[in-house]
């Protein structure tokens, strides 16, 4: 059998490859391809039993079906997040559909910070000067985050991870979430409304997974009620941000700074090279053009460890497929 994945990127590709050749000893091949799944090249995947997909590969109700007319019958996400997946469809055509439930969450929780303090501390701007030899320290100036407010929307894995870090800095943790951590909670964190989280806190960092109830979850009311040198941070699902109304709000000059690591219209720009293109795109546009903003290609999750764990989890999920186990990755188990 051969089995295709989908959005493979270049770093990506050995570490696929070998777990797959170790776990499946030449029985099963396994084919790369960096084209990501969609309406247009689904007609790739016929004949495919198995077919692994990326976070920006788009499985809408038509490519589901393509995929289950071509003889799919099973996809295996390559990431936590599924919100590009319509499982009421896979459901409807018999495809069951797996993920990958965790990977280390520190990837993720240190790139956020590695954002937070990047736009904070004015990184990026003061590493081009320097590139040019300007070593004027003028428009520079930061603020220490010791004594200040973290607001942490989502405290789960990453979340936690990510207030861990807030609290060695010596910072009061606020959070929000459907339940509170205990884990949190022993940090100092005090749970308050999403109203007091974005009103109280110098910096907030999203840590919740996209669904309807989180869909811009941050949006021109939550903006509004932040301090006008707070610190936003995303990197878990674009679609929780507002952009057009977070690029009014920079236009308007408020906010300290923004790092983003996903955006809510990344699919078909974000993992591949469009630098030799026009930008369609005028809300990521503007966004690049703020100084006080970094965008980055959802790479806050690409660490050899995450991508590791990640990689063993797809080979456990194509295992358990294969052998007619209902693994506990399933998030739509096969028919019957």
């Amino acid at each position: 059998m051969e089995i295709t994945a989908y959005g493979v990127l270049g770093d990506e590709r050995p570490l696929l490859q070998a777990a797959f050749d170790e776990a499946f000893q030449g029985r099963h091949a396994l084919r790369c391809l960096e084209l990501f799944l969609d309406r247009n090249t689904a007609p790739t995947a016929a004949g495919h039993e198995i077919v692994l997909s990326s976070v920006n590969d788009r499985l809408d109700a038509e490519v589901i079906a393509a995929l289950a007319a071509g003889g799919t019958r099973l996809v295996a996400q390559r990431a936590t997040g599924y919100n590009n997946i319509d499982l009421d469809a896979a459901r409807a055509h018999g495809l069951a559909v797996a993920r990958v439930s965790h990977y280390s969450p520190y990837s993720v929780a240190e790139f956020a910070w590695a954002l937070a303090l990047a736009v904070g501390r004015r990184v990026v701007r003061a590493a081009g000067r320097s590139r040019e030899f300007d070593f004027r320290l003028d428009g520079l100036m930061g603020r220490d985050l010791h004594g200040r407010t973290a607001g942490i929307l989502g405290t789960g894995a990453i979340g936690t991870a990510f207030a861990r870090i807030a609290h060695g800095f010596g910072m009061r943790l606020l959070g929000n979430d459907v339940r509170e951590n205990p884990e949190c909670l022993a940090l100092g964190m005090t749970y308050v409304p999403p109203s007091r989280l974005f009103a109280e806190s110098d910096l907030i960092s999203l840590h919740a997974p996209l669904l309807r109830e989180t869909h811009h979850i941050v949006g021109r009311e939550e903006l509004a009620r932040m301090k006008d040198d707070a610190i936003l941070v995303n990197s878990s699902r674009g679609g929780l941000v507002d952009t057009e109304a977070l690029v009014e709000t920079l236009r308007a000059g408020r906010l300290d700074g923004v790092g983003l690591d996903v955006y809510e219209e990344e699919a078909g720009l974000f993992h591949l090279d469009k630098s030799l293109e026009v930008m369609t795109d005028d809300t990521l546009a503007r966004l690049t053009t703020f100084r006080n903003v970094i965008v980055t290609s959802h790479q806050a999750y690409f660490t050899r460890e995450a991508v590791g764990e990640i990689v063993a989890a797809t080979v456990a999920n194509v295992r358990d497929h294969l052998a007619g186990r209902a693994g506990e990755n399933l998030l739509v188990p096969p028919p019957g």
